[in-house]
């Protein structure tokens, strides 16, 4: 049965794609794309049911991101960050929760994760500064989840190291203009943001590490598996969603373009085996992309259904198919964006933002790939877990 989330954004397929241009233009999701999001409550998939969210199976999450990023790339980037706020959101203390949908449970959160503030212990809470990069959807976001390092009473960063996640109000930081420039995704507004001197109480900053041990909806008391996943499985999954259906997009962009198209070889595309032949590997390729990615999410939702303890191990092969999957995917799209000659790449064909919308996406953190394989490859030949950084982001 159709997700009611993904059935809402299908009947709003025509008007999402019409936006893709304007949000492309403004740098932002224009206001009108923003409130169809919110329509289709794609946002609200992961968000506990008490404050009127679905609390969605991951894949269904999964599947509407895919489905909304083929129609647009940057609708479906923001609606795969912004969608994953939500699930985090669900663990934290009830009182925050309150403060965040109590009048509104349409409110939007922020993030990135990337610790580049620091937290200074101070009377009942810590004082917190910084500037974070590739905040998405911002614009339209009413609070946002910071990284941070923990500091000591003279504001350096204590040591060893340690990560907080840091909530925030919109009052409490400052969207930085214009700092959103770049090739691809333009229209998801993932500008920068500073934060001066603001009061953080103490239940609005939370060890990173009890996020990804799994205590904190333990803690929480959530039943719904949804929220035993792990961290390192909820959070890319919004960004590779978005990517894998950037590249279906692509692919359904070319598909529609080439039906008409005549080569300069007087030769119709659709005779052309050679074409053919690219057009089907790649559909293939995406494919299975789309395929590993769901079947990821569902293998760790089943095993927290069963409630059993999901090794490093697991979570390593899991961030391994992951990666794979976005790179399988945009390597494909390449495939047939090169098919799809010099009209493929005027401003007023998607192909050519499709493509760019990919490739941006491919370049975020968690899709970095060695790392990844590394530590995945480490844990087959049995070192568990591995030293250092490595393990950020398994």
């Amino acid at each position: 049965m159709t997700h009611p989330a993904l059935a809402a954004v299908e009947e709003r397929a025509d008007e999402i794609t019409a936006l893709a241009e304007s949000n492309e233009k403004l740098g932002k999701l224009d206001d009108r794309a923003a409130k169809l999001l919110r329509d289709t409550g794609v946002i609200k998939m992961l968000q506990p049911a008490k404050y009127g969210g679905a609390e969605a199976h991951p894949r269904e999450f999964a599947e509407t991101v895919m489905r909304v990023a083929s129609l647009d790339g940057s609708a479906g980037w923001v609606a795969g960050i912004v969608g994953v706020h939500p699930w985090e959101m669900a663990m934290c203390d009830e009182s925050v929760q309150e403060a965040v949908w109590g009048k509104d449970n349409d409110t939007w959160i922020a993030s990135p994760y990337a610790p580049m503030g620091i937290l200074t212990p101070v009377d009942g809470g810590y004082r917190f500064s910084g500037r974070w990069q590739f905040s998405s959807g911002t614009d339209h976001c009413d609070w946002i989840f910071l990284g941070a390092f923990m500091g000591d009473v003279e504001g350096n960063r204590a040591m060893p190291p340690v990560n907080y996640h840091v909530i925030l109000p919109r009052s409490d930081y400052e969207i930085v203009e214009d700092s959103w420039d770049v090739v691809g995704l333009r229209g998801t507004g993932s500008k920068d943001v500073i934060v001066k001197d603001a009061f953080i109480p103490e239940n609005r900053a939370i060890a990173f590490s009890r996020f990804m041990d799994g205590s904190m909806p333990r803690e929480a008391g959530l039943t719904n598996p949804t929220y035993h996943i792990p961290f390192t499985t909820a959070f890319p999954m919004g960004i590779t969603s978005a990517v894998i259906g950037i590249a279906e997009g692509a692919l359904a962009a070319h598909l529609a373009y080439q039906k008409t198209r005549v080569q300069i070889t007087g030769t119709r595309a659709t005779d052309d085996p050679y074409v053919l032949f690219a057009i089907g590997q790649a559909a293939e390729e995406i494919k299975a992309s789309r395929t590993a990615m769901l079947d990821n999410v569902s293998k760790f939702y089943d095993a927290a259904e069963a409630g059993r303890e999901i090794t490093f191990a697991e979570r390593a092969a899991s961030r391994q198919t992951q990666v794979s999957a976005a790179w399988r995917a945009v390597r494909a799209m390449d495939e047939v964006v090169a098919r799809s000659g010099g009209n493929g790449m005027r401003m007023d064909n998607p192909i050519q933002r499709f493509w760019r919308d990919g490739h941006m996406g491919l370049a975020h953190a968690i899709h970095v790939p060695g790392p990844v394989a590394h530590v995945s490859a480490l844990t087959q030949v049995g070192v568990t877990p591995p030293p250092g950084p490595m393990l950020s982001m398994i």
